[in-house]
Formats: structure tokens, sequence, C-alpha cells
């Protein structure tokens, strides 16, 4: 997420920090490096020119002059007005007291609005509500059968009427579904176009003004950068909105919608999309989004979905078999179950302080795990507890069994025993001594790929 960005940025703060002594020169220098940053990442011209405005007024008051560190005050000036920039502080959902509380999703074709249906419905759901889906978009091949298998998926209703070519019927008959079946919230998935119609925002206008929903959330692909912003403010004017979601924020590496939106329609950020998986969604917080964007992680979101995904008994059980020295490939492959709960490695790792800045000009590969895991699964029960039973004859029934080579056989044995070294320093209370010695990129190799 926002690696180009990140990456660029972090060259220009790292000039802006050895800066021994600020003047108003090295602060139009640095911020004339940071405005071609934001130019390149595709940031509305308009919204970059009083972003970098108001940081140079701000980094050439005596506050910052004065300081022993200005280097480091600019960057927190620069982290507060990307804050700003994006909405200052979380916003949530609103709902209304009528039974069921509606939710209209809006956006072009494409733009990922069926899918960020059904992931919304779980959120909901996680978070004590009783959902349901209206399947309103007739026009799109497939789409309310897309809908359905993600609803069956997740266990929600999706409402539609087979051979009913007017959605606005749909969505009046989805209401009395759920007062019938003690829905408390409705999302309304809509039909979206290749672009902007006077057709598509007629009927959407109608459904709007006929369930009076409690939010209208209108869906953008934030790869698109200007044009997610541009079609946001066309939405807006024809059919204003409570809150903006980006989709697809995992594959953007330049930031551009994420820091012009909000800006240019005034309207908050209140859900971003970051992968396919129905559990890949985050509720917006523009404090977070500056941290990785400053390449300083995002710590708060690591530990929420650890402590969302992670089994506690398993950890109990875990803890257990480590004090007794018994951790075996049984618990290393349901660890990496619970690790790929939690999303995408590249998102996981980008959320560590420090970690992006490590992995700068290396691609993390998402698929990793596969081969480990069908190594794993091709050992016998009795082989995955006990290791060191796994001579050179079985090393290759292993390798055939899992379509690998008996070096990446070898290579996983011997990063298992690494660990195991380190789970026996941990009984020993040496565990950040261990730490600090261990190389990553020596025990782990070919995890990562230089660009």
């Amino acid at each position: 997420m926002f690696e180009e960005l990140t990456n660029k940025l972090e060259v220009v703060l790292k000039k802006i920090r050895g800066q021994g002594k600020i003047t108003e020169k090295n602060v139009e220098e640095s911020l004339r490096e940071v405005r071609r940053v934001l130019f390149d990442a595709d940031v509305n011209y308009k919204v970059a020119g009083k972003f970098i405005e108001q940081v140079k007024i701000k980094s050439l008051g005596q506050n910052v002059l004065n300081s022993i560190t200005p280097g480091q005050l600019i960057i927190k000036i620069i982290n507060d007005e990307l804050i700003n920039l994006m909405g200052s502080k979380k916003t949530d959902i609103n709902f209304s007291t009528e039974i069921p509380s509606s939710i209209l999703i809006v956006g072009l074709q494409g733009s990922g609005k069926t899918t960020f249906c059904a992931k919304l419905a779980k959120h909901l759901k996680s978070k004590g509500r009783n959902p349901a889906i209206a399947a309103c978009d007739i026009y799109r091949p497939a789409a309310v059968e897309q809908l359905k298998i993600l609803g069956n998926e997740i266990n929600i209703p999706v409402f539609s009427i087979d051979s009913e070519n007017d959605p606005l019927k749909i969505a009046r008959r989805s209401i009395e579904f759920c007062r019938q079946n003690t829905k408390d919230t409705l999302i309304f998935d809509t039909a979206g176009r290749l672009a902007i119609d006077e057709v598509m925002m007629n009927e959407v206008t109608k459904i709007k003004d006929a369930v009076k929903p409690a939010e209208t959330m209108f869906v953008v692909d934030s790869m698109t950068g200007q044009d997610a912003v541009n079609t946001a403010k066309k939405f807006y004017e024809k059919l204003s909105y409570e809150s903006v979601v980006l989709t697809k924020l995992d594959g953007d590496t330049r930031g551009g919608a994420a820091l012009s939106i909000r800006a240019v329609v005034d309207i908050p950020i209140k859900f971003v999309s970051i992968g396919e998986k129905l559990d890949a969604i985050e509720p917006f917080y523009p404090d977070r989004m500056a941290s990785r964007i400053l390449g300083k992680g995002d710590i708060v979101s690591f530990v929420e979905k650890a402590q969302k995904e992670y089994d506690t008994d398993e950890a109990q059980k875990l803890e257990e078999k480590i004090r007794k020295n018994k951790f075996d490939f049984n618990d290393f492959l349901s660890q990496i179950n619970q690790i790929k709960k939690m999303g995408s490695i590249s998102n996981i790792l980008g959320m560590i302080p420090g970690v992006s800045s490590a992995l700068k000009g290396r691609e993390v590969d998402d698929k990793i795990f596969v081969k480990i895991e069908a190594i794993i699964l091709s050992m016998t029960n009795r082989e995955r507890e006990n290791p060191h039973i796994i001579n050179g004859m079985r090393r290759r029934r292993i390798a055939n069994g899992s379509g690998t080579t008996i070096q990446d056989v070898n290579k996983l044995l011997k990063q298992f025993q690494e660990m195991q070294k380190m789970m026996k320093s941990f009984n020993k209370n040496k565990m950040f001594n261990m730490m600090k010695k261990f190389d990553f990129q020596k025990n782990f190799p070919g995890q990562f790929k230089t660009n």
C-alpha cells in the first residue's frame, strides 16, 4: 500500500532530518521535493499546493526555527497536515432508528461495490448487527448470483426477485423482507455504469428517495487516482452522499485518491478495502494512514487484527508447548493459518514500524506460505511431531508429495530448527538477544525478491 509514495517521501524526509539548521531556503527546497512527490503520486494539484503552503507556514514558525531538532519538528508538521488532509479523525457509520436502517452503496461499475456490500455486511455482523443485502443491480451479468454466493459464504441473506426488471420494486420489497425476518440493517447493492450517465443517476436517486437511507456510501477504485477524485466530485453533485469507500487500496502504490478525495469533496472516508477476502475491510483512521504513508507503520491496527483473529485457547496451548520445548510442525501450520487470517503479508508487514523501510526495494510474495504448507501437509503426523526422524528417504517422499524439491524440504527443516532454537532461548529469557543476532534474510532465503 502506497509503496511508491512512502519510498519517495522517505528519501525527502531523510534529508530534512539531516538539516542541522532550518532556514527559509532549505525549507523551500525540501517542500519543493515533497510537492514533486505528491504530484508523482497523482495528488490533486490544488490539494498538493494547499498542503505545501500549510506545512511551509508552520515550518517557518519560531518554535521550529529555534528548536534543537527542527528537522524532526518539520516531519511532525507534515504528519499532522497529512492527518488533517485526510479528515483529522475516524468517522463512524450512520444508523437510523428505523427498522431496518438502510445503507445505499453507489459507484461506477468495476469499483468493487458488490464485494464491498458483502464485506460491509460481515463487518457489521461482527459488531453485533443483523444485516441483509438487497440485490438491486439487475443489469450486470451475474451480479445477483455473485452477491448470493458471497452472502452464502458469510451466512447473510441476499434478497432478490427473479425476472424482476424494476430495481425500485426490489428495494421496497427488501425492506418488507427485513421487517418480517428481524433484520436491523439493509445494504443496497445498486447498478453502476462504465461512466456517469443520466439513466444511472436517475435510477439511484429514485431508490434513495424510496428507501431514505441513513447512509449513502460512494465506492471508488483508489487505483484510478485523479479519475477517482473527479468521479467522486461528479457523483456528489448529482447524488449527495455521506461517506467514501476506497477499494483496492492494497494495489495502490501511489496514494493520490486517498490524499485528495476528502479535500476535494469534503466528505469523510469511512472504509478502505485492502484485499479480495471478505474480511479485508478496515475503518479509515486518518492518523494511522498518515503513519503508514510516512513509513512509520500502524502498530495499533496490527494489534487489533491480531486480537481479532487469534484464538486465546490455541495461544495458551501453544505457550505451554513452547515452555515444554514441544513446538512441532502441527503448531507451525496452525500459526501460518492464524497469520493468513490477518490479511496479505505485505499489508501486515507494512503495519509494523520500521519494516516497510527495511523492505524497501523488495517485493513481498503473498504466496510464500503455499510451498511451506504443501511440504508440511505431505509429512506424516509422526514426522510433523518428530522432525528429527525425517531422513533422506523421507525427504525425497515429502518433496515428491508436495511438488517441491529436496532442497526446498531441507531449507524448511533448517528454518524450523532455527525456530526451535529461538523457542528454547525464549524459555531461558534470552529471546531479545537472540532476536538481535537472528539474520532473517539468511534464515529465510527466497522469501523476498529484489526489484
